[in-house]
């Protein structure tokens, strides 16, 4: 077995959600979960098909991102494995919505960060052990970070 990392290559300020789920009907429900969820969301997906003829399906509302997504799942070939991503929406937007899918096993992470995917290869084909998301942590908050970070969410709107 081989174990090796593939960075994830998306624009910064983007966010990308990346997942693992079992069934190709999946491209079609996440499609639906994601104009629902977020009206007029721009966002690319891509999905790894680990059976049949192991294609990368794909679908969302922008080329562009589309085609990130696509090239994320080209890097990754890991089976059964998908990406999202977003422009101009954060991941809790369309998080639990996500977690509700009756296909969607796990999300691996929901972020903005660099994010290194670490891979195992195998003679049947690759799957995904983990990831790294960010950086590792510089210190602990104090109170100029706690009074920052209380702005930011208030700033976003996701606090009053």
């Amino acid at each position: 077995m081989d174990i090796k990392s593939v960075k994830l290559e998306f624009p910064e300020g983007y966010n990308i959600i990346l997942g693992q789920t079992h069934f190709i009907k999946t491209v079609e429900d996440i499609y639906e979960i994601m104009v629902t969820s977020v009206p007029g969301i721009k966002f690319g997906f891509a999905f790894c098909e680990a059976s049949e003829l192991c294609l990368i399906r794909k679908d969302g509302t922008d080329e562009e991102l589309i085609n990130i997504a696509v090239k994320n799942m080209e890097n990754l070939a890991a089976g059964h494995s998908f990406i999202i991503i977003l422009k101009d929406t954060f991941p809790i937007n369309v998080l639990n919505n996500l977690k509700n899918c009756s296909e969607v096993v796990n999300i691996f992470c929901a972020t903005a960060n660099p994010v290194e995917v670490i891979i195992a290869k195998t003679e049947q084909g690759c799957g995904i052990l983990g990831v790294i998301d960010g950086f590792s942590p510089k210190g602990v908050e104090g109170e100029e970070d706690i009074k920052k970070r209380k702005e930011f969410l208030r700033t976003i709107g996701y606090k009053r």
